[in-house]
Formats: structure tokens, C-alpha cells, sequence
């Protein structure tokens, strides 16, 4: 074995499992201290083994899981009320309808500007202490637009409010994935996810009660609460061993990001995940944003009627994650995933189609379990293909890119639905998920249970 290999895969004798193992960083090391590491890694390696077998869930890893998706849930609580608040925050401060739109486009970039950040922070400095920073800086801003008093203000604070809320993401599933036992690894990442979809579901359900009370500066006002989120993860977690046993090999920030695309094989799994994460969060923004205007337009539903429609298709989503977890980890990664393609491919065609309020209802629901059940899949799956040093820098920016590609997406559907009409541009998004099927069939690899070492 050389030194400058992404990863190993090291056997483990006698049980035969893969250990997936550090990144050792091109000409840095010569061969004693290459030899070294490499003996280093597959004790930890070894070491956390013993521990998954046990299957053992432990009060950290419980709280990592709780912190990580408490914080997710804000996000999704910040992103869904701005698609709500859209319409009286251009009433208020004057706003023409492009400059409404970049509000969220604005948030979209500044997550991905985000990702790479704090991705790299995470990976260099420590998941829980760099967690709590995003947090920090996303609930300040956040809070800030509350006191906007014009277009260029409130954008500037929605996009670095969408810097922290980038880095969230990866280093929440880095932290989970390092923290819970391999075969309950998919699980736990999925009710990660599911912090997203609760935090959205709150916000469908509160705003229509919320916003003619307090208006859209009083919603971005609580905002701030996510800093107590902050306090709590700052005071009540530690560092995955996992990532103490490496920090000490820790060279420099951007080696995590060149470890990215270290050689053929890493660059085209990176490639494929750039695919399925652009795609997932494509059908979801384009579907999200667009569905309450599309129900209001075409059906005549007011704001309550909108958010009883989508609050089903959120919850639709929530069960699709729940079992995705358990389904990934039961039978695998690929397959789950294919299942959930194959799903989403057809049901945004039958859903562009139905026009029974029932129908609407069910198929909503049906439609958002598998366009979205996917999430909590993509940090287990990212976690066993990447090392320890480059880990929460791939989530944070293969995710965000998806985001940035997604910010297309409500221009794309509104593009081609006021040339074709609703129905065809929810239609077209099945062409996604089959290019989402390709890749997944030719680049990504199957390392379901592998350890993190």
C-alpha cells in the first residue's frame, strides 16, 4: 500500500469488513511515517469495529443526532417562511418581483459559499465547534432582516444569513455518521434529515397563523433562536473519537478539498455526487416553491387551503425519510436510492395529472415520500465514501452545489410553465431523476457498513 491513496480499504482479518481509512496527503510522508499511519489507522479502525459490533448507541451519539437535526430544522423553518412571507415583504419595502425572487437566490449562494467554508473548517478544527459557528451566524442574520429597510439590506442579510445555514448541513451529518454504529449508520442520517422536514412542517402550519399577527419582520425575528440551539450543541457534545484519532494528522484546511478529486476514481465518485445531490435538491425547490402558487392558481386555494395541501406533501416526505434509513441499512445504499429515483420518476408525471382535491391530497403525499425521502441517505453514503479529513468538506459542498444548481430550479419551472403550463414542468423533472438513476448506477459504489476510521 502507498502513501497518496484517497483511502484504503484495509481487511480487517477474520471478520472481513473494510475499514475505510484517512487520507495521507501526496509527498508529505515518507515511508516509515506512511507505514505508521497507516498502522495508527487501521487500529482506530479496529478499535471502532469492536464498538459497531456492539451495536451500542450511546448518550453522545443521541445528542449529536438531537443537535444535529435540531439545527437543520431551523433551517428548513427560515427557507419555507421566506416563500411565504415573499408577497408581503414586496408589498412592504416595494419590491419588483425579480428582486423578491433573488431573496431566495441570494440565501442559495451564500449556502454555498458556506459549504466550502465551513466545510473545510469543520474537517481542519472540529465538527462541534465549527457547527455551533454556522448556527450562530445563520440565527444573527436571520434576525437582522428583521430590521431590513430596503432591497439591498435585506439581501445582504439573507445572504450571509445562507452562509451559516450552508455549513450545517455536511458537518451535522459528518458528526452523526462518525458518532452512531455502521449498521445503524443510514438511520441516524435520515432523522437528521427529518430535522429539515419537521422545521418545514412547522412553518407551513404556523405561518398562515403567525404572519398576519406579527408580520414578516416578527417571523424573521425569531430567527435568533437558533442561538440557543448553539449554546446547548456547544455545551453538550464532544468530538467523535473518530475525529480526535485524526485531527492529530490534520496538515491544512485545503487538503480536504483537493481530497475531493485525489485521483480517477474519487473524481468520478465526486462527479456523481455533484449529480444526485444537484438533482435532489432541484425536484425539491422546484416542487416547494412552486406548489403553493400552482394549488392557488390553478385550484383556487387560498394561503390555509395551500399550506393544508403542502403540509401533506411534507409529511409524505418525513415518512419517505424515516424508511429510507432503515431500508438503506437493511438492504443498502444503491438500492434504496434506486427505489426512491424510480419513484420519484413516476410520480411527479402522475401528480401533473391529477386534479381531484383528494387526489391532490394523497398523491402529494405519495409524490413527496420518495422526491425527498432520499435526503437523509446522502450523509451516510458521502460519510463511507470520503476519509475523515475530507468528510464534512464533501457534504457541505456537493450538497451545496446541489443547492446553487437548485436555485435554478423555481426559474426553470416557472420558465417552462408559463410556456407549457404546471403540469408539463413537474412532468419534466422525471428526466432528472433518470439522469439521477444513471449515475448513481455508474459512478457511485456500494460501502454500506464500512467503518469510519
Amino acid at each position: 500500500m502507498r502513501a497518496g491513496t484517497p483511502w484504503r480499504v484495509i481487511w480487517s482479518e477474520g471478520q472481513g469488513a473494510d475499514v475505510a481509512g484517512d487520507a495521507i496527503p501526496k509527498g508529505s510522508l515518507g515511508e516509515r511515517g506512511a507505514m505508521s499511519q497507516i498502522q495508527d489507522v487501521s487500529l482506530a479502525g479496529a478499535e471502532a469495529q469492536s464498538a459497531s459490533r456492539a451495536g451500542d448507541v450511546d448518550a453522545m451519539a443521541r445528542r449529536a443526532l438531537w443537535g444535529s437535526a435540531l439545527g437543520y430544522a431551523m433551517d428548513g423553518f427560515d427557507l419555507l417562511i421566506l416563500g411565504f412571507m415573499l408577497s408581503a415583504i414586496s408589498k412592504d419595502l416595494h419590491l419588483t418581483q425579480p428582486q423578491a425572487a433573488s431573496l431566495v437566490t441570494g440565501t442559495l449562494v451564500g449556502a454555498v459559499l458556506g459549504g466550502f467554508v465551513f466545510g473545510m473548517l469543520s474537517d481542519r478544527l472540529g465538527r462541534v465547534r465549527v457547527l455551533t459557528w454556522s448556527i450562530v451566524l445563520f440565527a444573527i442574520f436571520t434576525g437582522l432582516c428583521a430590521l431590513a429597510q430596503g432591497y439591498w439590506d435585506l439581501l445582504t442579510y439573507r445572504a450571509i444569513a445562507g452562509i451559516g445555514l450552508g455549513g450545517e448541513f455536511g458537518i451535522g451529518m459528518a458528526l452523526v455518521a462518525e458518532a452512531w454504529p455502521a449498521e445503524k449508520r443510514a438511520r441516524a442520517t435520515s432523522y437528521v434529515g427529518l430535522g429539515w422536514q419537521f422545521g418545514v412542517l412547522i412553518a407551513a402550519l404556523a405561518t398562515p397563523i403567525l404572519l398576519p399577527l406579527i408580520g414578516w419582520r416578527g417571523m424573521f425575528a425569531l430567527g435568533v433562536f437558533p442561538a440557543l440551539v448553539a449554546y446547548v450543541i456547544r455545551r453538550k457534545l464532544h468530538e467523535p473519537d473518530v475525529f480526535v484519532a485524526h485531527k492529530a494528522k490534520t496538515t491544512d484546511a485545503a487538503a480536504s478539498l483537493r481530497a475531493l478529486v485525489a485521483d480517477g476514481e474519487t473524481t468520478r465518485i465526486s462527479l456523481g455526487m455533484i449529480i444526485l445531490c444537484s438533482v435532489q435538491n432541484f425536484g425539491y425547490y422546484g416542487i416547494m416553491i412552486w406548489l403553493p402558487n400552482y394549488l392557488s392558481t390553478r385550484f383556487g386555494y387560498g394561503l390555509t387551503q395551500s399550506a393544508v395541501w403542502t403540509a401533506a406533501t411534507i409529511a409524505g416526505m418525513a415518512l419517505g425519510i424515516f424508511l429510507f434509513g432503515h431500508a438503506a441499512d437493511r438492504f443498502g445504499r444503491r438500492p434504496a436510492f434506486l427505489t426512491y429515483m424510480l419513484g420519484a420518476a413516476i410520480m411527479v408525471v402522475v401528480y401533473s395529472q391529477l386534479t381531484a382535491a383528494t387526489a391532490l391530497l394523497i398523491g402529494g403525499a405519495v409524490m413527496g415520500f420518495f422526491v425527498n425521502g432520499m435526503l437523509g441517505g446522502y450523509g451516510a453514503l458521502m460519510s463511507e465514501l470520503y476519509p475523515t479529513a475530507a468528510r464534512a468538506t464533501a457534504q457541505n459542498v456537493f450538497f451545496n452545489i446541489g443547492r446553487a444548481v437548485a436555485g435554478f430550479g423555481p426559474l426553470v419551472v416557472g420558465i417552462v410553465s408559463a410556456a407549457y403550463g404546471f403540469p408539463t414542468a413537474i412532468a419534466g423533472l422525471a428526466l432528472l431523476y433518470l439522469l439521477d438513476i444513471v449515475a448513481l448506477l455508474a459512478l457511485i459504489p456500494e460501502r454500506r457498513g464500512v467503518e469510519l476510521a
